[in-house]
This record gives structure tokens, C-alpha cells and sequence, in this order.
């Protein structure tokens, strides 16, 4: 096995768990720290997206009795009804644009600098969420209705733009929309559990002839490392809000889209297509 490849598996798998539920954008982070690690070919894509059920597994098993709940008062518990439709509703916006533009998105914006831009401007967005009054309609996500899920779903739409952040746009989305802190989190979290599933799925169906025996070792390093970083990022993300806002986010990405942008313009860092 060799070791070099396994090493590489273990940082990707890393950032992915710990970038994955932050408003900070995981595909943005793999798609540099793929690029530094000159592991950014199609090879590197497929196992970039199979290891995100690492990180989904983590937020099945940390809302496991949540989860668990829901799914035995499906049909009889009104509450239970209303959670799995919002669920849909939201999933739903960014499902169909994914279908219809992810072959353009990725053709065009899958690369250093779209990234950096993405995570300059979304930096600018967090500040500006937390710097506006911030009223609170949704104070949990049992609280949500229909309109709340549907207008998270449709924030989650830019999150198809890489440097975006899934994460990111549903929780400020979700901010903007009347949700607390706590409420746009958690509903961030457990909508990423359908929509990670199936473009994972997805993704890694339509690119199955790069899956090869030889490398269930790096999947394996890959998809461990990442559910136990992302069990550790959503439990300290959960304690963190309920201390701070959002603000630290928006600077890490303001400051790193800028070093990106810096090291790409003046050839610092060869960045493979900026």
C-alpha cells in the first residue's frame, strides 16, 4: 500500500469532516488541498465525493434518536409528518438545479479562483447576516413550516457554486429567514442527510470505473478520519453557537479567498487552472 497515497487519503478526509457542516465551504477546501496535494484528477474527484458519507454518517449517528423518532411517527405523529415534508420541500430547489447545471458548474467553477471569489463573497454575506437585526419567527426546527423549508431549500441552491458552502447557505439563509442560530444549524445538519446521500450516490454511480479494488484502503482511511473529524466539528459547531455568532467564519474566508487570490496572481502557488 502505499503509504504516501494513504497520508493523502487521511488530510482529505480530514478537511472534509471538519469543513463539511461549518459555513466555510468543504468542496472550496478539497478542491485546494486536492490541487496542493497534486491529487486533483478524476481519480481524486470520486474520492473526494465517496468519502462525504463519512461525514453524513457522523450527523446520522450524533441525531440518531432525532432520527430515529421521526422515522416511527411517520403516518401517525403530526410532528414527525411535518419534519420529513419539510425535509422534502427543502431538498427539492437544489436537487433539480444540481440535475440541470452541475455539469457547467463544474466544468467552469471547479478551480482555485472561482473557489476564492466564492468564499470572499460569502464571507461578505455572514457579515452582513449578523450585522442586521436578526429576527427570530423559528426558535427550533420543530417550529419550521412549509415557507421556512422552502425559502432554506432555494438558499441552498448556491451552495452548487463551489467556495459557496452547503453549510453556509442554508444556515444564513436560514438566519435571514426568522430562524434562530440553534434552529438554522440543526436544520442545516439534517437536511444535509438526503442531499448528501444522493449527490454521493450519484456521483459516485456515474463515475464507477475509476472505483478500483486497490484503493479500499485510502477509501477506508478516507471515510474514517472523516466521520470521526465531522462527529468533532458538529459538536463543537453546536457549542459554539451558543456563545458566538457567525463572524469568525466570514474572516477566515474573507482572509483565505484573499491568500488564494494573492498566491495564484503572483505565482507563489502554481494553482493548476485559475
Amino acid at each position: 500500500m502505499d503509504l504516501i497515497l494513504l497520508l493523502k487519503a487521511l488530510i482529505l478526509g480530514v478537511v472534509e469532516g471538519l469543513t463539511e457542516f461549518l459555513p466555510v465551504s468543504s468542496t472550496g477546501h478539497l478542491i485546494l488541498v486536492g490541487d496542493l496535494l497534486d491529487f486533483n484528477d478524476e481519480r481524486g474527484m470520486v474520492f473526494t465525493i465517496a468519502i462525504q458519507l463519512g461525514a453524513i454518517l457522523a450527523v446520522c449517528w450524533e441525531y440518531r434518536g432525532k432520527i430515529a423518532e421521526v422515522i416511527r411517527g411517520i403516518g401517525s405523529s403530526p410532528a414527525a409528518n411535518r419534519f420529513v415534508i419539510n425535509l422534502l420541500i427543502a431538498f427539492l430547489p437544489a436537487a433539480v438545479m444540481g440535475l440541470l447545471f452541475i455539469k457547467t458548474i463544474k466544468l467552469y467553477l471547479f478551480h482555485p479562483v472561482p473557489v476564492a471569489l466564492a468564499l470572499i463573497i460569502g464571507g461578505l454575506l455572514i457579515l452582513w447576516a449578523e450585522r442586521r437585526q436578526h429576527v427570530i419567527d423559528v426558535e427550533q426546527v420543530d417550529d419550521m413550516d412549509w415557507k421556512h423549508a422552502l425559502k432554506v431549500g432555494l438558499a441552498q441552491c448556491l451552495a452548487l457554486i463551489p467556495g459557496t458552502s452547503r453549510s453556509g447557505a442554508t444556515i444564513i439563509g436560514g438566519l435571514f429567514f426568522g430562524l434562530s442560530r440553534k434552529a438554522a444549524t440543526e436544520f442545516s445538519f439534517f437536511l444535509a442527510i438526503p442531499i448528501m446521500f444522493a449527490a454521493t450516490f450519484y456521483d459516485v454511480y456515474k463515475h464507477r470505473e475509476f472505483l478500483h479494488a486497490d484503493d479500499l484502503g485510502m477509501f477506508a482511511v478516507g471515510f474514517v478520519s472523516a466521520f470521526l473529524s465531522a462527529l468533532l466539528a458538529v459538536r463543537g459547531l453546536l457549542r459554539f453557537i451558543s456563545q458566538h455568532d457567525f463572524t469568525v467564519f466570514a474572516w477566515y474566508r474573507i482572509v483565505f479567498g484573499i491568500i488564494i487570490l494573492v498566491t495564484a496572481y503572483t505565482g507563489i502557488i502554481a494553482w493548476s487552472e485559475v
